[in-house]
């Protein structure tokens, strides 16, 4: 799929192109993304398939319709910024750069290799395409707040765009971010939280009951969207109405961990547990290889 030029000047994205054919292309990407995801932590033995399974179509919806970039220019000043506050789900995003052609599909199955550059959390001193080291939950939002602060001294028109977890969303700094962001009206801001329900320990409810996600992103004094987080139209379309009104913007994604592949579907045990041989060829069939 080629990427068409936006209205805001350098944009690789497909910015307000959306439609039946359009969604078709975003869907086989998630499902070739997805194929990647479970060979490339099965070949690892080692990886986080549930939450990076649960949030393919948030990143497909972001890097191939909404957001700006350059991947043979991964730096440019004019870019939008991505942070994945939820680090652990570094395979959905490697997946992601290498579709985009930030480095070779080759280095996806040497992920957690030594001397490899796709670290088991996002390195952005290794790869091409991260903006930010994460995996320390909690602190993405944070970091994503203080670049959009950045790009307004700049008078830059990019944004930021972070993706954090609901098991993240436990962690106080994830609220103190909130309120900083309502607070200086970052409205180039927009956050999106793969609500799947689970954490490493069980159900987040069970853990810690997060309660009424929107309401309570709305009390911080933030724009509230909620979606089917595995509907590509209901994602784009939140994207498209993000930011500009003074007020930062939360997407409430509703997904499902360990998305595409049954016995991984709402399955803790695959928070962090890789695929035994058996079960990648058995997820590649369902998944539709072959």
């Amino acid at each position: 799929m080629q990427a068409e030029v936006s209205e805001r000047e350098g944009t690789v994205s497909l910015e307000g192109k959306l439609d039946a054919g359009r969604l078709e292309d975003l869907a086989g990407i998630c499902r070739e993304l997805r194929r990647d995801i479970v060979k490339m932590i099965g070949t690892a033995g080692s990886g986080h398939p549930g939450g990076s399974l649960s949030c393919v179509e948030i990143l497909v919806s972001l890097y191939f319709y909404k957001m700006r970039h350059r991947p043979d220019d991964p730096r440019w000043p004019g870019r939008d910024r991505f942070v994945l506050s939820k680090g652990h789900a570094a395979p959905a995003l490697y997946a992601v750069l290498s579709r985009c052609g930030y480095f070779s599909r080759d280095e996806l199955w040497k992920l957690r290799r030594l001397g490899g550059m796709l670290q088991g959390h996002p390195d952005s001193k290794r790869t091409p395409g991260v903006e930010i080291s994460t995996g320390s939950l909690g602190q993405g939002l944070a970091a994503a707040c203080g670049m959009a602060l950045a790009l307004r001294l700049d008078r830059s028109d990019s944004r930021v765009y972070c993706l954090i977890g609901d098991g993240e969303s436990q962690e106080g700094q994830i609220w103190e971010s909130s309120m900083l962001a309502s607070h200086y009206c970052l409205d180039n801001l927009v956050a999106v939280i793969d609500l799947n329900g689970l954490q490493i320990d069980g159900a987040c409810c069970e853990v810690m009951d997060l309660g009424d996600v929107s309401a309570k992103w709305r009390s911080f004094g933030w724009q509230v969207q909620e979606v089917d987080g595995h509907d590509l139209g209901q994602l784009c379309r939140a994207l498209d109405l993000a930011g500009g009104d003074g007020l930062p913007c939360m997407i409430v994604a509703r997904t499902v961990k360990g998305k595409g592949v049954s016995f991984m579907e709402n399955n803790v045990s695959f928070h962090g547990k890789a695929p035994t041989p058996e079960e990648v060829e058995r997820a590649l069939a369902e998944l539709g290889e072959g």
